[in-house]
């Protein structure tokens, strides 16, 4: 299976938390073939599409921001400081060619790290964010501040790697993903004639740092009777994984279905059931409270929102090399527009 170009189009795309608009466009152009596209003010898009039955409005949503780095200080020697912007392990950088984001366009550079004086014998302490630097060739400080502000985010730079057996790595697969499929259920839909209630295709921005800001914001404005966020878990068919944990989710095995306390026990049911009739192998991610997804903002807007949660195994989550196997994202797309058709008018989840 080919990388699709739309998903293509966004992993090369930057999208920083906070810094999304590059990411957002190509989003944006795409969502404009076939439907009115909306906006706010923080920067998330969404696209919808007419209902033919007066089912209620059913919201897919994926985060379209990224993990990266900003620059916090620019020094003397031309070096550029630098810390993480959204979670992840200072030694995932280290080393690593980058992309600078400007207002003047995309300056390149290399993470490097301070030399550590160790004694024949000893072992190199573990890396901090404080011990990292762009080195972006400027010979002193007034040269590299004529390019790069404190604030601008940095990128790893690369685009996506496609292996063996329909498998892809990239940055930015959490959650690109997630915007690609809102996106394409919304145009499937679309061009089956609709479903019985309107079906809104969401990107929304800021989840990487934290407060899931756009997923927040964009839920009280559109009000959605269901909302689907969609987003990445942790695959376990890596070394060192513990399925006991929270199921036990593989490459190739297809979507994992949240179930928890913050999902909606009606949602789970009928995705479940929707997977089982459209014959799309699945499995179920257990959550004992937070899920650290976009879901849990939109369960609470407003007087609640019945939520689901559909993740797409990751290996590798928060590094340049997150691994995808494409016929998940394929079989995500698949389950959520079939899930769509069943919201018929008349149907309620109040408990």
């Amino acid at each position: 299976m080919a990388t699709p170009p739309l998903l293509e189009r966004l992993l090369n795309a930057p999208g920083p938390s906070g810094q999304e608009d590059l990411a957002a466009q190509v989003w944006r152009e795409a969502a404009r073939e076939f439907g009115e596209v909306s906006s706010d003010v923080l920067g998330s898009s969404w696209v919808r599409v007419p209902g033919t039955a007066n089912g209620p409005l059913l919201a897919i949503v994926g985060h379209i921001d990224e993990i990266s780095v900003v620059v916090t200080h620019i020094g003397d020697d031309g070096l550029l400081a630098v810390r993480q912007l959204g979670g992840f392990d200072p030694r995932t950088v280290v080393a690593q060619r980058v992309e600078v984001l400007t207002r003047n366009g995309r300056v390149p550079g290399v993470v490097g790290a301070r030399k550590q004086k160790t004694k024949r014998g000893d072992d190199p302490k573990p890396y901090e964010f404080s011990d990292l630097f762009v080195d972006i060739g400027a010979k002193n400080g007034d040269e590299a501040r004529a390019l790069v502000r404190a604030g601008d985010a940095a990128i790893i730079a690369g685009g996506p790697l496609e292996l063996q057996n329909g498998r892809i790595a990239s940055r930015s697969l959490d959650n690109r993903l997630g915007s690609y499929v809102a996106l394409e259920v919304a145009r499937r839909v679309a061009a089956e004639g609709g479903a019985p209630g309107d079906v809104a295709g969401l990107a929304v921005v800021q989840e990487e740092v934290g407060d899931f800001a756009g997923s927040r914001t964009a839920a009280y404005a559109l009000e959605p009777a269901v909302a689907i966020a969609v987003d990445v878990t942790h695959a376990t068919d890596v070394r060192g994984a513990d399925p006991e944990d929270e199921g036990d989710h593989r490459l190739g095995g297809g979507p994992a279905i949240g179930r928890g306390p913050s999902m909606h026990p009606a949602i789970f049911d009928l995705l479940y059931e929707t997977a089982e009739a459209e014959g799309i192998k699945a499995t179920v991610e257990i959550s004992r409270g937070h899920t650290y997804t976009d879901a849990d903002a939109m369960y609470l807007s407003r007087l609640g929102v019945a939520t689901g949660l559909v993740s797409i195994p990751l290996r590798y989550m928060h590094t340049p090399v997150e691994v995808v196997e494409l016929q998940d994202v394929e079989d995500v797309v698949r389950l959520l527009v079939a899930f769509a058709r069943r919201l018929d008018p008349g149907i309620s989840f109040t408990r």
